[in-house]
């Protein structure tokens, strides 16, 4: 039996994980689950690489719907992801309740680790933003996925604190890594990260694919999505 294949970013990788899992033993068919970050994904889809559903932010969803990459009538949301800042899971948690204290925190950090993805790319703004970019220097590391955050913070020990999305964080605590959450970013800073589902215009299982597409939008996975962090 033919597979059907998801492409997804891989901020949602906990609850899709699971649905596409469920939906495979209640079907038959095997789901193939491949993550990336949310650039790398734009570019698969966008270059017409076969795939059946996709999951990524909304606007590449909007940049997919124009290029025709997408059935539009199946596109719904999955959730919302906001970020976290996370520490060694031995180092005493600062305070960070507000954008001073926050901003207080990060200029006694042994290192600042964010990643290259969407949520990366505002972590980054938002340091310019505070003007910690300066004086925080060699400091920032930037790293290449939502996992590898956390097991830089695991790596270097109390002084280092990461910034990535919440429902990363919950991934690679519960796969053990050496890490724990703080607290999400304060409100006033937050970045809100808004994820939906579709079936691929370019599928050969085109009701299959909008099947699943529903499987992940629906009042079900919601409850799935929000034990992972996603609201």
């Amino acid at each position: 039996m033919t597979a059907l294949k998801l492409l997804s970013a891989g901020a949602v990788k906990g609850g899709v994980s699971q649905i596409a899992a469920a939906c495979a033993r209640a079907t038959g068919t095997p789901v193939e689950v491949a993550f990336t970050q949310g650039h790398r994904l734009r570019q698969r889809i966008i270059d017409g690489e076969a795939a059946d559903v996709v999951v990524a932010p909304d606007k590449l969803m909007n940049e997919f719907a124009a290029a025709g990459r997408i059935v539009p009538a199946t596109r719904a949301l999955v959730g919302r992801s906001r970020v976290g800042v996370v520490m060694h899971r031995d180092a005493p948690a600062p305070d960070v309740g507000n954008t001073e204290v926050f901003r207080r925190a990060l200029l006694t950090a042994s290192a600042v680790v964010h990643n290259d993805a969407s949520s990366g790319i505002y972590v980054a703004q938002l340091l310019e933003r505070l003007a910690l970019k300066a004086p925080l220097g060699e400091r920032i590391v930037v790293v290449n996925s939502g996992a590898a955050i956390m097991e830089t913070v695991a790596a270097r020990g109390a002084g280092a604190i990461g910034l990535g999305q919440i429902s990363e964080i919950m991934v690679m605590i519960g796969k053990g890594c050496a890490v724990k959450m703080i607290a999400p970013l304060p409100d006033d800073i937050q970045h809100v990260s808004v994820y939906h589902a579709a079936a691929c215009s370019a599928s050969a299982a085109p009701e299959a694919a909008a099947s699943l597409a529903r499987e992940l939008t629906s009042d079900a996975a919601k409850t799935i999505f929000a034990a992972t962090g996603i609201d």
